[in-house]
């Protein structure tokens, strides 16, 4: 019969990406988890993790295996662990989301209403979110990240989805060319604000237009969407940017579908593994789901 115990030792090293790293998670002396290594490679028949420079990196089995044998320990976790009730109305905790301004004006006001609802001793602190390291995750200065999953997210992160999304053009109130009605009119005649952030790929959307026979005339040029649509607002440039994403950012504005295909895009919540069966993280998780859906729920009355 196999050896159980096995998978979480893989779960952690897989997780970890070194024995030192899965030794000090599971408790153990830095020669036991190398003899477990060694019965890994044993049962599987993959050497699992080799070395690559100073470090370890996965091989193509030990990818294949991650997501199923996280989902196999968690899974067996929560068989195992006893049952407990989360007593909200006495939860005194801090958490913190790291998202874009966008996703913090457009749904942290339904998320805070619903946590101040049911658990009024919680504090939620909003973090910018400027890069995809998934240090602060791992470390838990960061309990909670929202972001579009892509090669520069950590294998090792849980995910979730909470909507998709969309790319569509913005101007302000009122622009001289809003009453043109004919969005590759107002798309190829204005001036453009081009967004540069990391994980957005700008010349997509320079290509896609191009195809259509549209040339974007950049006049400026933003690190993030907020930044976007405050220059749009105030001036007659054009801002390109996901609509879910900035429904809070963009309010009396007018928006207009882009004259041209570009793909959509999916927006997650991530978090790191180890957190995956706090009880009270597992609440802000639902929190968060739940406030998304009020918010694109409303939208759409």
């Amino acid at each position: 019969m196999p050896d159980l115990n096995l998978l979480i030792t893989l779960d952690a090293l897989l997780a970890e990406g070194s024995v030192a790293g899965a030794a000090r998670r599971l408790g153990l002396s830095p020669s036991a988890m190398s003899r477990a290594l060694a019965r890994l490679r044993e049962v599987t028949g993959d050497p699992l993790l080799v070395r690559a420079g100073r470090g370890l990196v996965a091989t193509p089995r030990a990818m294949e295996l991650r997501e199923r044998v996280g989902e196999l320990v968690d899974g067996a976790q929560e068989v195992l662990r006893p049952a407990a009730r989360l007593d909200l109305s006495r939860l005194t905790r801090r958490f913190t989301l790291r998202c874009s301004e966008g996703f913090a004006e457009s749904f942290g006001p339904a998320l805070l209403e619903i946590i101040g609802a049911e658990a009024p001793g919680v504090t939620l602190a909003f973090t910018l979110k400027e890069d995809k390291d998934s240090a602060p995750l791992r470390d838990g200065t960061v309990d909670l990240e929202t972001g579009v999953i892509d090669a520069g997210t950590a294998p090792e992160l849980r995910a979730f989805p909470l909507f998709d999304d969309r790319w569509i053009g913005v101007v302000r109130a009122g622009h001289p060319l809003a009453q043109v009605g004919d969005p590759t009119k107002i798309y190829a005649a204005a001036a453009h604000i081009q967004v540069e952030r990391r994980g957005l790929h700008s010349d997509e959307i320079d290509g896609a237009a191009s195809e259509a026979g549209i040339v974007r005339r950049v006049r400026a040029v933003a690190g993030g969407f907020a930044t976007a649509l405050a220059l749009a607002r105030a001036t007659d440039l054009v801002a390109t940017v996901p609509a879910r994403h900035t429904l809070g950012l963009r309010r009396d504005m007018t928006s207009f579908e882009l004259p041209f295909p570009l793909p959509g895009f999916t927006v997650s919540m991530l978090w790191h593994p180890r957190m995956n069966g706090d009880l009270g993280h597992r609440w802000l998780r639902q929190c968060l789901r739940r406030a998304c859906d009020a918010v694109l729920r409303s939208a759409q009355e």
